[in-house]
C-alpha cells in the first residue's frame, strides 16, 4: 500500500485510518517521539521516545514497539511552515516515512503537524512539569498530539 498524505483540513473517504492499533512519530534529528492509538477508540496516548543516535538504533527499536503493538497504520507527522510550504524537515520526514514502508510493510500515512511540538511545550510547561522533563515527554507528547489530529481529520 502507498504512502498517504492526510490533510486536517479537510478529511477525504479515502484517507480514514485503517481498523486497528496505530502508532504515529514525531520524528527529529535527536529522538522520535512516539504515540500509540486504536483506530475505533480514536484516542491517541504517549508511549515512548527513542533516543539513540544511529539510524540503525532507531529502527531497532521502532522495530520492537511494532513487534509489541502489531500496528496496522502507522503516521508520521508532516513538518511544513505556517504558510503549508515545505523545508529541510519535511523531505527528511518523507524519507523516514518511506523508509517506515519499506522496511516494515505497513502502510503509512503523512499528516501535518505544525505547531504539535509548541503545543506539547507549552502543555507540559503548564502542567508545572520542569524543564528536563518537559526535554524527556515533549517529544512523545507531540506524537500523541499528530495521532489525535489525524483521528480527528478521518472521522
Amino acid at each position: 500500500m502507498p504512502l498517504l498524505m492526510v490533510s486536517p483540513h479537510p478529511p477525504q473517504p479515502a484517507h480514514r485510518a485503517v481498523s486497528g492499533t496505530i502508532l504515529a512519530f514525531d520524528f527529529g534529528l535527536k529522538r522520535i517521539g512516539v504515540a500509540v492509538g486504536e483506530s475505533l477508540l480514536r484516542r491517541a496516548n504517549a508511549l515512548a521516545t527513542i533516543d539513540a543516535e544511529s539510524n540503525e538504533a532507531r529502527f531497532q527499536a521502532i522495530a520492537r514497539l511494532i513487534e509489541e503493538w502489531q500496528p496496522t497504520m502507522l503516521v508520521v507527522g508532516l513538518p511544513l511552515r505556517l504558510d503549508g510550504a515545505e523545508h529541510e524537515m519535511t523531505a527528511r520526514c518523507r524519507r523516514f516515512a518511506n523508509q517506515l514502508h519499506g522496511r516494515f510493510g505497513i502502510p503509512v500515512a503523512l499528516t501535518d503537524e505544525r505547531l504539535t511540538s509548541a503545543a506539547a511545550e507549552a502543555e507540559l510547561r503548564e502542567a508545572g512539569v520542569d524543564w528536563k522533563a518537559r526535554k524527556d515527554r515533549v517529544d512523545a507528547l507531540a506524537a500523541q498530539l499528530i495521532l489525535q489530529d489525524f483521528f480527528d481529520a478521518t472521522a
